[in-house]
C-alpha cells in the first residue's frame, strides 16, 4: 500500500482532520468517556501524548472496564430483505458494498456523541453490507471498538459493524513486535488473543473484526502463526455470531506484499477467513480471476472487496467499474469503498452543516440524478445505487420514524425546541428510507431532502419543497408489515408555503418489475395549519404492506412554490407507553461533569432522553441515548439554584414516553 492511500490518525493531527471535535476532547476531565482502543500487548516506550491512553489488550478485562457501560451497544442487528430493484441495472444477490470508515480520532473520541453537528452522520445504509470502524495508529493504539451509537445505527439498518486490527507499515511507524504480540500462543499452542478480540466484540455489542496486518520484515514462521491466529479467531467469532474479515496485505510468507488479487499467496488467509479487501492495485484480469479462484475453493466471488480508494476525491475517483460491476454481464466481485466520509471531509469548513453534508452524501451513494430511479448514464461516477440493490429492515408493527438522522443544529420535541445546542448521537438515528430520493411525477420534480431548520423530534425532517404542478409521489419506506384490523398509519407534517393536498401512498404487492411503480394505493390524509398528526386507517386493504410513501397534488389555485415538511411517521395497531426505567443514580461527579447510571424499563425501549427541570418549571433537553449509562459534561447553577433536578424517560418504538424517573445533584 503506498503511504498516500493513508490517514495517520496521530493525537497531535487531531484538530486538523477532525475540526467538528469539540476542544473538550483533549481537555475534559477523567469522567468523559471515549471509544476504546489498544495494543495487542506491549506498549511503545516513553510516554503517551496528552489525551491518549495507551492500554494492553491481553490485559483487558470487562469486569474492570469503567467505561463499558458507555461503549456497549444494545440494539440487536435487525433482519433485512431485498425488495424489488428500484431500478433496472442495480442487481440482487450480486455485488454488495463495504465500507470502511473514520468517524473520528483514534484517541479523544467521544462514546456518546458530542456537542456538535459536525459530524459523519451515515444514512444511505440501505447499501452497505459490513461497515469497517477504520482508525488506529502507532502512537495511540492499533485495535479499535468502534462508538456504541455508530454500532446501534447500523444494527438499526440491518449492518454488521466489524473492529479494526491495525498493524502499521513501518512508514507509519509500525512495530514488528506488535505483530508478534498479536499471534503469540500459550503453552496449549492456542491464540489468547483471539480468544480477547472475541470477548471484547461480544461485551461492546460488536460483530467481529478487520485485520489489516500491514507491518513489514516477517518470515515464513511468522506467516504459520498469523494464518493460525487468523483460524482460531474465526472459529471463535463463528460460535458468537461474529464474522472476520482479512485485508489483502500480508502473505503466507510472512512478508507484506499486497496482491491485488486472491491468488496462491494469500487465498489460505481468504480461506480462514469470512472474506477478504482485495488492495486497490487491482486490475480487470486480477479481479476476474480472483472470482474464479474463489468459486473453486467453494466460496463466492461476492466474499472478494475490491478496494476503490475514494478518501482524496470521492465521485470524482476514476475506476474502472466494468472490472467490478459491469452493466451486462454478472458482477465480478463486491466493493469495498475506503473512506467515504469524504462527502463530510472535502466540504468546506464554513460550508458542513447537515443539510450540505447530506446533500454531498447522497450524491455520493444515489449518483448525480439524485433519484436511485431513474440512473444517469452519463455520469462517470457509478454510485452504489446504480448497481446495488437496496435492502430495508421494517418488518414489524409497531414501525415509527421521525427522520432523525442522528446530528443537528437544534432538538425538537413535538415541534418546540428543547434545546438550542448542536449535537450529534447516531445512536438516536432513526431507520431512514431506504431509497433517497424516490420523487415520481410527470411534471416537475420538487426537492427533496432532509432539513434541519425545523422538525418535529430530533434535529431533523424531510422536506419537500419546489413547484408542484402534477401529482408527486414520494417514496419512503419498502417493508414487509402486516395489515390488521386495527391497523393505522399517521403522518405528522406540516405545509410552510404553497398549498397541496396531502394523501398515503400505500402498496401491498411488489412492483411487477425492477424500475417500476409500486402499485399504491391513495388514501386521503387529512391537512390544517401547524404541525398536525393525521391518523389513516388501512380501512379496505389485507396482507402486507410492501410499500409506503406520500402523494402531493396541487392545491386550488394551480402550481405555485411549495414547502412541505414530514415531521413524522408511524404504523401501528395499539399505542404503547413503556414503563419507567428505575435506579437513575449520579456514579461519579467533578463540579458540572456528571456519570450517571439507572436501571433498564422492562419491555421494549428504543432509547432514554435526560432532561432538566429548570427552576421556571421549563424542561431542556440534555441527551438521549441506547446505553443505560450517560456522561453529562459542564452543567452549570441555574439562579437561585441550589442543586440540578435531572429526569430520565424510557423512549418506546411509537416514541411515547414513561413517567420521568429523577435525581438531584447538588451544587
Amino acid at each position: 500500500m503506498k503511504p498516500t492511500r493513508r490517514t495517520v490518525l496521530l493525537a497531535a493531527t487531531a484538530a486538523a482532520l477532525f475540526p467538528g471535535l469539540p476542544a473538550r476532547a483533549a481537555t475534559a476531565t477523567a469522567l468523559q468517556p471515549y471509544a476504546t482502543y489498544w495494543y495487542p500487548d506491549s506498549l511503545p516506550s516513553g510516554t503517551p501524548g496528552t489525551g491518549i491512553t495507551w492500554r494492553s489488550l491481553k490485559a483487558w478485562r470487562a469486569a474492570d472496564d469503567t467505561d463499558l457501560a458507555f461503549n456497549a451497544a444494545s440494539v440487536p442487528r435487525a433482519a433485512r430483505f431485498t425488495p424489488t430493484p428500484v431500478n433496472r441495472t442495480a442487481r440482487d444477490g450480486q455485488a454488495r458494498i463495504q465500507s470502511l470508515v473514520s468517524f473520528g480520532p483514534t484517541a479523544g473520541n467521544p462514546s456518546q456523541g458530542s456537542a456538535t453537528s459536525d459530524y459523519y452522520a451515515f444514512g444511505n445504509w440501505a447499501y452497505v453490507d459490513e461497515l469497517v470502524f477504520w482508525g488506529g495508529s502507532s502512537g495511540e493504539g492499533l485495535i479499535l471498538a468502534p462508538n456504541a451509537p455508530i454500532v446501534d445505527a447500523a444494527h438499526r439498518h440491518g449492518v454488521p459493524v466489524l473492529g479494526n486490527i491495525f498493524l502499521p507499515p513501518v512508514a507509519y511507524g509500525g512495530q514488528l513486535r506488535w505483530t508478534r504480540d498479536l499471534v503469540q500462543k500459550d503453552t496449549a499452542g492456542h491464540y489468547p488473543l483471539a480468544a480477547r478480540l472475541v470477548a471484547v466484540a461480544e461485551a461492546y455489542g460488536f460483530d467481529g473484526w478487520f485485520v489489516n496486518a500491514e507491518t513489514g520484515g516477517g518470515d515464513a514462521a511468522l506467516g504459520a502463526d498469523m494464518l493460525g491466529f487468523v483460524k482460531e479467531l474465526k472459529a471463535l467469532a463463528a460460535a458468537r455470531g461474529q464474522r472476520v474479515t482479512w485485508y489483502d496485505s500480508m502473505t503466507v510468507s510472512g512478508s507484506v506484499s499486497w496482491q491485488g488479487a486472491l491468488n496462491s499467496r494469500n487465498q489460505a488467509f481468504f480461506q480462514a477467513a469470512d472474506d477478504m479487501f482485495v488492495d486497490f492495485r487491482w486490475t480487470a484480469g486480477g479481479l476476474a480471476s480472483s472470482g474464479t479462484l474463489a468459486q473453486q475453493l467453494g466460496r463466492s466471488r461476492y466474499e472478494l472487496w475490491a478496494g476503490v480508494d475514494v478518501e482524496a476525491n470521492g465521485w470524482n475517483t476514476t475506476e474502472n467499474w466494468d472490472a467490478i460491476v459491469p452493466t451486462t454481464t454478472a458482477h465480478v466481485t463486491s466493493i469495498g469503498l475506503y473512506r467515504p466520509e469524504w462527502t463530510r471531509n472535502h466540504l468546506p469548513s464554513d460550508q458542513r452543516t447537515p443539510k450540505d453534508f447530506h446533500a454531498a452524501d447522497d450524491r455520493f451513494w444515489t449518483g448525480v440524478s439524485l433519484d436511485p430511479s431513474r440512473p444517469d448514464a452519463t455520469d462517470t461516477w457509478r454510485a452504489p445505487a446504480v448497481s446495488v440493490a437496496d435492502r430495508s429492515t421494517v418488518t414489524a408493527v409497531p414501525f415509527a420514524s421521525v427522520f432523525n438522522t442522528g446530528h443537528g443544529l437544534r432538538w425538537y420535541e413535538e415541534g418546540a425546541v428543547t434545546s438550542d445546542v448542536p449535537w450529534n448521537h447516531l445512536g438516536l438515528q432513526d431507520r431512514l428510507p431506504s431509497r433517497q430520493w424516490v420523487v415520481r411525477t410527470q411534471g416537475a420534480r420538487p426537492t427533496v431532502g432532509f432539513d434541519f431548520a425545523d422538525a418535529w423530534r430530533g434535529g431533523s425532517s424531510v422536506l419537500v419543497s419546489g413547484s408542484v404542478d402534477e401529482p408527486v409521489t414520494v417514496d419512503l419506506y419498502a417493508a414487509r408489515l402486516p395489515v390488521g384490523g386495527d391497523t393505522v398509519v399517521e403522518l405528522t407534517h406540516r405545509t410552510d408555503a404553497g398549498a397541496v393536498g396531502v394523501e398515503l401512498a400505500v402498496a401491498t404487492a411488489e412492483p411487477g418489475a425492477p424500475g417500476t411503480t409500486p402499485p399504491y394505493t391513495y388514501l386521503p390524509v387529512p391537512s390544517g395549519s401547524g404541525w398536525r398528526t393525521s391518523a389513516v386507517r388501512l380501512t379496505g386493504l389485507s396482507g402486507t404492506v410492501h410499500a409506503l410513501g406520500v402523494r402531493l397534488t396541487p392545491g386550488a389555485g394551480g402550481s405555485g412554490s411549495v414547502r412541505w415538511r414530514l415531521g413524522g411517521l408511524a404504523v401501528h395497531d395499539t399505542s404503547r407507553t413503556p414503563d419507567a426505567p428505575s435506579g437513575l443514580r449520579v456514579t461519579a461527579a467533578s463540579g458540572g461533569d456528571l456519570r450517571l447510571a439507572w436501571d433498564p424499563a422492562p419491555g421494549d425501549v428504543r432509547h432514554y432522553t435526560l432532561h432538566r427541570l429548570l427552576p421556571d418549571g421549563t424542561r431542556r433537553f440534555l441527551g438521549g441515548t441506547c446505553q443505560r449509562a450517560y456522561f453529562l459534561a459542564g452543567l452549570q447553577p441555574e439562579q437561585g439554584e441550589r442543586q440540578a433536578r435531572l429526569e430520565l424517560r424510557a423512549v418506546g418504538e411509537l416514541y411515547t414516553s414513561s413517567d420521568p424517573v429523577t435525581v438531584t445533584h447538588p451544587w
